[in-house]
């Protein structure tokens, strides 16, 4: 189910006009979404959400405090400033734990790791970051619209983090660090056995027992492999 995150917003947020000026900063916080609106709508992001935090510092007793929160770290994902939509998502889980759009935020800074996550020889962490919030959001709120898209993603991290953990693995085979490899490949067979990675990690953990005269440790996961992957390439490799 793909949604884009402007559809996801809540509708009660849109439902202030356009149109304003500036005016001194002691101004009435309806008067910081209207001009929040109008940069928004001309696509000025960063002033946007300039506006919308400037509303919810000057009001945060004000109903529309959260919201403006809201609104504040969805103009900075539009911006691509994924590290501010992040600290204000995190302000607003502070302030607001029990607030209704909880499961919308928790989103929103789910897909702003997401966006960071890079090349798998260069992973700064976004993705174990990115994989526990969407698991947060999955566990906490499964039954909202929110979640599916979370769960796609999950698979995703998944698959990617044991996608990094089995090209730490296959060089540490290749230096013959054996316990190092040996832990790595544990790891996904635990942790991530939905993967794609997972019949290649029991291959793996065959060759590296066999490797330290673990026979029968290699002869196990050999087994493993056999009776729940029959069809996979790494099963037909075993001698």
């Amino acid at each position: 189910m793909k949604k884009s995150l402007l559809f996801l917003i809540p509708f009660s947020l849109f439902l202030y006009g356009c149109g304003g000026t500036k005016v001194p900063p002691e101004r009435p916080i309806e008067e910081y979404y209207r001009e929040a609106h109008r940069q928004l709508n001309r696509k000025n992001f960063r002033t946007a959400a300039e506006e919308f935090r400037n509303a919810e510092s000057t009001h945060p007793a004000s109903p529309w405090a959260a919201d403006a929160l809201i609104m504040s770290a969805y103009a900075s994902y539009l911006n691509r400033d994924f590290a501010d939509t992040i600290m204000t998502t995190d302000r607003f889980m502070r302030f607001h734990p029990g607030h209704r759009d909880v499961p919308y935020v928790l989103y929103l800074r789910g897909i702003s790791y997401f966006r960071q996550v890079s090349d798998v020889r260069r992973e700064p962490g976004m993705s174990i970051l990115a994989l526990n919030t969407f698991l947060q959001l999955v566990n906490r709120f499964p039954d909202t619209e929110y979640a599916e898209n979370a769960g796609n993603k999950i698979l995703i991290l998944k698959n990617y983090i044991a996608g990094k953990t089995m090209y730490s693995a296959r060089r540490d085979m290749a230096r013959q660090n054996w316990p190092s490899a040996i832990d790595q490949l544990q790891s996904i067979v635990l942790n991530a056995q939905e993967t794609q990675m997972t019949p290649e990690a029991m291959f793996r953990l065959t060759e590296a027992y066999t490797a330290i005269g673990l026979d029968e440790q290699a002869r196990g996961f050999a087994e493993m492999l056999r009776l729940n992957f029959p069809d996979s390439v790494w099963t037909k490799k075993l001698k």
